[in-house]
């Protein structure tokens, strides 16, 4: 079994910061890729930000220079750091991780719930 826990969504003013956090859990082996999507009202998912283990990291265009993904391997986390953050980011954004679990060796993808950011005018 392997769960993305989310954390650090909520309301902000614009300008203002949030900071995502997403912790995988279970049976992992390893994690190929990890990152951020969302889905803007009444839109398709779309990426925020992802990256393969030890490659670079890409992001959607909308949120280049302003949003920053990390990783800390050894707690199978990613952190997505929202800089300047307008009404146009508001979304829900859901973790996505690529899990290789020791019960089933191969590469499953695997989503988070699901954590609403609200950015006001």
């Amino acid at each position: 079994q392997v769960q993305l826990v989310e954390s650090g969504g909520g309301l902000v003013q614009a300008g203002g910061s949030l900071r995502l956090s997403c912790a995988a859990s279970g049976s992992i082996f390893a994690i190929t890729a990890m990152g951020w999507f969302r889905q803007l009202p009444g839109k398709q998912r779309e990426l925020v930000a992802a990256a393969r283990s030890g490659g670079p990291t890409d992001y959607g265009d909308s949120v280049k220079g302003r949003f920053t993904l990390s990783r800390d391997g050894a707690k199978n986390t990613v952190h997505l750091q929202m800089n300047s953050l307008n009404p146009e980011d508001t979304a829900i954004y859901y973790c996505n991780a690529n899990v290789l679990s020791f019960t089933d060796l191969r590469p499953t993808e695997y989503w988070g719930q699901g954590t609403q950011v609200t950015v006001s005018s």
